[in-house]
């Protein structure tokens, strides 16, 4: 028996390439989606290493606390000795001073005592590294409302293809029964003409929605920082969404104690609070502790040979009292407070803008889940009145003017049934996003 080593290759080769096509498209869930975006999206590792970052700083202040120990050595050479002139037994005499070599080495270490402008910096950093971890909570939740309405409107053009599809397969089948009924001497050239124009017609709208389809999914992807080459495939449909409505009804918590400026705003106002403490802490005394060990040697000579180094020692305790700065500690002072209170100002503004966008926001939550259900009972309407059209067409008692009237409408409610299943979800992330929802 005759093997074709070419057929089996190509057999081979084949059977890769779909396997590697399956390996290169994913079924996800929403949830999912979310779950990759909060791992591999860049802007949210940004977000975390800034966290990083402030954490290192916190430690550089703390590293203030301990002992400063510094090492120096220097040498010094004599070019021309000082001299002196001095009277001695009556007669003036010129005296040389100092040594050719000087060598001059040690220890330094200062430690402070009594430093509460350093403590209460260290205070500081810690309230700072809460306004990066909330910073990073926002860009997550930022992330999260983008990937969320991302996912939705693949839902939306993935659903929208499907009715220009199902439009289309009607258009198909009119065009051909009326080229049937042309053959057969019951239909004109001009109801043939009519119908296969109207195939061409929605042959653009099924070519746009293929385009809505993949700039959804593209947009997904960067989202989610995966590859562009990866598919990505829903693991449900638009309407099966509609079932979640409940999940958003009126009497749903909607404090905005989780809002992420607002919390970012009460964070502030611990750091401004602290800051004012900081200035009056710049009249208060510091004290600090120094020692010092070093080594001199004095030659002359070569530097290098008969040298011999005497150790000396001293410790000593320094305090500062800020006694006149020309009042800038006091103006500085005036200006904290100032700052607080304008941030109080704006916490204020903010709290009563906050609840104005969430009434809005469940307003149009209850609107649009209203419009959900006028769109169901107008979708079950229209595709009735279609199927009886159609029925009526395909045995003549019908125009392909009234079938055609009743395609649209049932399209056209359709596609209005699921924008408005869209527009809910969106909203509801929306309200999510703004009450701080969706990753605690």
């Amino acid at each position: 028996m005759k093997i074709n080593l070419n057929f089996i290759c190509a057999s081979l080769l084949a059977v890769a390439g779909i396997t590697f096509a399956r390996a290169e498209q994913l079924t996800l869930s929403r949830q999912q989606c979310v779950e990759i975006a909060l791992r591999d999206n860049p802007t949210v590792k940004v977000a975390d290493m800034e966290v990083k970052k402030m954490d290192y700083s916190k430690k550089e202040v703390i590293a203030g606390l301990f002992p400063t120990i510094d090492f120096s050595a220097n040498y010094q050479r004599s070019i021309e000795l000082q001299t002196i002139r001095m009277n001695m037994g009556g007669e003036s005499q010129n005296l040389k001073m100092g040594s050719d070599n000087t060598w001059n080495m040690g220890f330094s270490a200062t430690l402070p005592i009594i430093a509460p402008t350093l403590w209460k910096t260290i205070s500081i950093s810690n309230t700072q590294i809460l306004a990066n971890l909330e910073s990073s909570r926002a860009s997550k939740l930022d992330l999260v409302n983008n990937v969320n309405k991302a996912y939705y409107a693949l839902l939306l053009a993935i659903a929208s293809h499907q009715v220009v599809k199902e439009n289309y397969d009607v258009a198909v089948m009119n065009a051909s029964i009326y080229e049937k009924q042309f053959k057969a001497g019951t239909a004109s050239e001009y109801d043939v003409l009519r119908s296969s124009v109207q195939v061409k017609n929605i042959e653009p709208e099924l070519l746009q929605a293929d385009i809505a389809i993949k700039q959804c999914k593209l947009q997904l992807k960067v989202l989610m920082g995966i590859d562009s080459e990866v598919d990505i495939v829903p693991d449900s449909s638009l309407p099966d969404y509609q079932k979640e409505m409940l999940a958003h009804s009126p009497g749903a918590d909607t404090s905005i104690d989780g809002n992420t400026s607002l919390r970012s705003l009460d964070i502030q106002k611990k750091i401004l609070d602290k800051n004012v403490d900081l200035k009056k802490l710049a009249w208060v005394p510091t004290i600090g502790a120094s020692f010092n060990l070093s080594w001199l040697a004095l030659s002359n000579g070569s530097p290098f040979k008969n040298q011999e180094f005497n150790p000396f020692s001293n410790v000593g305790i320094a305090v500062s009292v800020p006694i006149f700065s020309g009042g800038s500690k006091y103006y500085g002072l005036k200006q904290a407070k100032i700052q607080r209170k304008e941030l109080d100002l704006q916490r204020e503004d903010l709290v009563n803008s906050l609840n104005m966008q969430v009434e809005l926001a469940i307003d149009n939550i209850n609107r649009e889940a209203r419009q959900i259900a006028t769109s169901e009972e107008g979708v079950r309407q229209a595709k009735k009145a279609h199927e009886i059209m159609q029925k009526s067409f395909e045995i003549g008692a019908a125009s392909y003017l009234d079938l055609r009237d009743s395609e649209l409408a049932d399209t056209q409610a359709q596609l209005a049934y699921l924008q408005a299943i869209y527009n809910y979800l969106v909203s509801t992330s929306e309200l999510d996003n703004l009450l701080g929802k969706g990753i605690d």
